[in-house]
């Protein structure tokens, strides 16, 4: 992406004045002016020892900190010395202080049946939802039971223990329960593949892994118990033995891998136990582990330009300071104040680790879960959960904006929306259009948007708008977060005047940042910290990969990602994990794999593929659509369905370099159908391949 391409999109000028507190039934904002933000804003970052200091004492210690911060660039220690609980923070202490039988978690399954049967995958939906509500206390007995089964199978304290599951109140228990015993997370979105699993498990060296026999979506069973099986071949074909995995009974459809005896062992080597059984012979008393600062907290796998996914490490203390304040003031959360929040990511992404559990439950705001889809059983299923559980604080992706929009206004018309205080967006930027319908049809023109910026590394917002403070223009995240010093600079580190893209930084520490790849030193510096440095100093910058521009009233306009990565419905993929699934097929000699516009999506995928003529004339196949159907479903069989390309383009050479590298920034503008090729291609070893490329899409 180049700085011109950044600079000329999205001049919007609307502005719209944050609202008063009292409209809208909140009781006072927690920043309440843009002067106020300014002095907060300006304090955190000059003075950050003494203010996140006071942030830390949102947080329950079982041991003082001696330093704030300790930092020897690209390094930080985050309140060295301290020592503390994640499982504790979100739950014991919320039942300890007497709020033990308040709701923590509203759960809604998609199936619209009895709460007490399972529902028949393809049966007619009934009228009532399936619903459970789990208070701290159930959380606390919970977690403490699930603990305990995780160190009878040999769980200790600093392993990571993987987890695969769809939008239960268990994978909450899950990841909280490892959390108590010390042992770090890593969750894996349910919608990837067996292969998506094994690499993931091997490179975190996970050696249990918690499953579900399977997950509704879109009256569908989601084969989860036999994706994590196939894994776990694929694993022990490797070498890698996974010791035990747990398997909640939730579909309780039938699938061949049900004959297995809980406790018995596969393959002479993976004991397979169903959740029931191990959970209820275990004690209910598991205190939670104390834990240092900088101990692990949890891995989480995101995608990358070289095709490895990244497992980014966060660590315990800062990680829960940062999402506990983030989650306070972007999204006015006040305990017994009636509030229900609700985040529609999948806990599989950061937005569910840091917005759907530890971010609010920290705050004593109950928050809500969804297994489905909103399009299941009817398009109005996500106004229809609002309306009936009178949710006040609603998040969720411009994709899925966009989506609604498509499918019409009468939806959302036809439920009241009237609890609704304040509704946010995640993900990608949304662009204008989206952002007024967003403002008109949802929030009803009285509910402020904060359109978040952030990423997996961040573990929480870095620029939002404070809603009581900051007015807001569609399409623009607005200003920092406090203790974020964020700038637009140049290859050399120089801050760029307003309007002028480049690339977008952040050249201070926080306590929310990643603390590393993990068993990946070099990744860590290389992807993040090489490219930007301070120009009088020489230390280095955090890099989000992002370019974006800043206004002439200060305020950021992300405009996307500058490497090989595609950003699908606010997900990102990696170009090599796509073009590595389209070339094990055996028709496939190279592949390239590019973003293109989607009025939906944001970005969509799409495949550039040589074949192998030999392939051809013996299998005796054209290079139809029928091949093209076939090669997007093998990408999906191999990666998960996001990455299924929406396009599949035959092509008899691909653009390259003279030393070889395929040149997909010229992709890129052959697939958004760019009329004119403007950019320099004084590298390109043969630019009859383009022409050719261009040619066969007219």
């Amino acid at each position: 992406m180049s700085n011109e391409s950044i600079s000329s999109t999205l001049q919007e000028h609307r502005l719209f004045a944050p609202p008063r507190a009292a409209d809208l039934g909140f009781s006072a904002w927690h920043v309440a002016s843009m002067a106020e933000y300014r002095a907060l804003h300006e304090r955190s970052v000059r003075e950050p020892d003494s203010f996140w200091a006071e942030e830390a004492s949102n947080v329950s210690w079982f041991g003082p900190w001696d330093r704030v911060l300790e930092w020897r660039a690209p390094d930080a220690k985050w309140f060295v010395g301290g020592r503390l609980n994640a499982c504790y923070n979100c739950v014991d202490r919320h039942v300890q202080s007497g709020h033990g039988d308040e709701t923590a978690i509203v759960w809604e399954g998609e199936p619209m049946g009895p709460k007490t049967s399972h529902p028949v995958p393809g049966s007619a939906y009934a009228a009532e939802p399936e619903i459970r509500r789990l208070s701290y206390r159930d959380l606390q007995i919970q977690t403490s039971k699930l603990g305990n089964a995780l160190k009878a199978l040999g769980v200790k304290k600093g392993d990571v223990v993987t987890i695969y599951m769809p939008m239960v109140p268990e994978l909450a228990v899950a990841m909280l329960a490892c959390a108590r015993i010390g042992a770090a997370h890593s969750v894996i979105f349910g919608g990837f593949a067996p292969h998506a699993i094994s690499e993931r498990a091997q490179d975190a060296h996970s050696r249990v892994i918690i499953t579900s026999d399977g997950g509704f979506r879109r009256g569908e069973v989601v084969p989860l118990q036999t994706n994590v099986e196939e894994a776990v071949d694929q694993l022990n074909n490797l070498g890698h033995i996974i010791n035990h995995v747990v398997v909640l009974k939730r579909t309780a459809h039938v699938l061949p891998s049900q004959r297995f005896v809980s406790g018995a062992m596969r393959n002479g080597s993976t004991r397979f136990h169903w959740w029931h059984d191990v959970v209820s012979r275990a004690s209910d008393a598991c205190p939670c582990e104390a834990m240092e600062s900088e101990d692990m907290l949890f891995l989480l796998y995101t995608s990358g330009s070289t095709g490895k996914p990244k497992g980014i490490l966060h660590t315990t203390a800062g990680y829960l300071v940062y999402a506990q304040m983030t989650a306070r003031l972007t999204f006015n959360l006040i305990p017994d104040a009636g509030q229900l929040f609700w985040c529609s990511a999948d806990i599989g992404w950061i937005t569910g680790h840091s917005y759907v559990l530890y971010g609010v439950l920290m705050n004593r705001v109950p928050t809500l879960m969804f297994e489905g889809a909103p399009n299941a059983p009817r398009n109005d299923r996500f106004w229809d959960i609002i309306a009936r559980h009178r949710v006040t604080q609603f998040y969720t992706a411009p994709t899925a904006i966009r989506t609604f929009m498509k499918w019409g206004d009468e939806h959302p018309a036809g439920h009241d929306l009237s609890s609704l205080r304040l509704i946010g967006t995640v993900g990608e930027p949304i662009n204008p259009e989206a952002w007024m319908w967003y403002h008109k049809h949802i929030g009803r023109e009285r509910c402020p948007i904060v359109d978040t910026y952030w990423q997996t590394e961040t573990g929480g917002h870095v620029v939002t708008p404070l809603p009581g403070a900051v007015a807001t223009k569609p399409g623009s995240c607005t200003v920092p977060m406090l203790g974020i010093d964020a700038a637009i600079v140049n290859e050399g580190g120089e801050e760029l005047p307003a309007n002028k893209g480049g690339l977008f930084c952040i050249k201070k520490p926080w306590p929310g940042m990643l603390r590393g790849v993990y068993g990946n030193r070099e990744r860590f510096i290389s992807n993040y910290w090489s490219r930007l440095k301070d120009p009088r100093t020489g230390e280095p910058w955090y890099f989000s990969a992002d370019g974006a521009r800043r206004d002439e009233d200060g305020y950021f306009w992300v405009q996307g990602r500058i490497d090989d990565v595609i950003k699908v419905s606010g997900h990102l993929l990696g170009t090599m994990e796509v073009e590595s699934a389209l070339v094990s097929h055996p028709a496939v000699a190279e592949a390239a794999v590019v973003g293109m516009p989607h009025e939906i999506k944001g970005s969509a995928i799409c495949a550039f593929v040589t074949l192998r003529p030999a392939w051809l004339i013996n299998n005796k196949r054209e290079p139809d659509d029928a091949l093209k159907k076939e090669l997007a479903a093998h990408v999906a069989g191999e990666v998960g369905a996001l990455a299924r390309p929406d396009q599949v383009r035959f092509a008899d050479g691909l653009p390259k370099t003279r030393s070889g590298k395929i040149m997909r920034r010229l992709l890129r503008d052959v697939a958004a159908g760019v009329e004119k090729i403007t950019q320099d291609t004084s590298t390109l070893e043969d630019f009859s391949v383009i022409s050719k490329l261009r040619a066969d899409e007219e």
